[in-house]
């Protein structure tokens, strides 16, 4: 029965390779840690540098054209012109969100496993299943948990998945 779980668990989930460059940012992250190392700081890679790493994954894997950061709330759009919005986690937690005053058509949530130099797709579809899970508003920021955004991604039809470009 656990086989059956974890089989139905991985159907929606895609893995892919993070560029070999990704090893440098690593170790020059280790030898921080090691330097400070009195310090207890882990120095996790996040930000925008997982941000914007994230985008870029989606525009090679996705095809997703990428907008610049002229809209809030839409980091680009699918080949077949949905908003998207792009968010990444270099942790075990879910997504964050913000109240903005525009929302993508279509959610991607990648978690990065930098050490490994692995990508995990935790959700990919329309974002408002996601958002179904929050308040209807809030202040300031709200996250999912890694529980809640893999159920949320259960709910996807199929049909409303964006596809590879790419063969991984």
């Amino acid at each position: 029965m656990v086989a059956n779980l974890q089989e139905l668990l991985s159907l929606s989930t895609i893995r892919f390779p993070l560029p070999p460059a990704i090893a440098n940012l690593v170790l020059a992250r280790n030898e921080l840690r090691d330097h400070y190392v009195s310090s207890g700081l882990t120095f996790t890679l996040d930000g925008n540098l997982l941000g914007d790493l994230g985008e870029a994954i989606a525009a090679e894997i996705f095809g997703v054209k990428l907008q610049g950061r002229s809209v809030t709330g839409i980091d680009g759009h699918a080949p077949d012109g949905r908003s998207v919005q792009v968010k990444v986690t270099g942790t075990d937690r879910g997504p964050a969100f913000r109240m903005v005053d525009t929302r993508a058509d279509h959610l991607l949530f990648f978690s990065l496993d930098v050490d490994n130099a692995e990508g995990l797709v935790i959700f990919n579809g329309p974002e408002h299943i996601a958002l179904g899970l929050l308040p209807h508003t809030w202040v300031g920021q709200r996250s999912l948990t890694r529980n809640q955004i893999r159920a949320a991604d259960r709910e996807v039809d199929d049909a409303d998945r964006l596809q590879p470009i790419i063969s991984l």
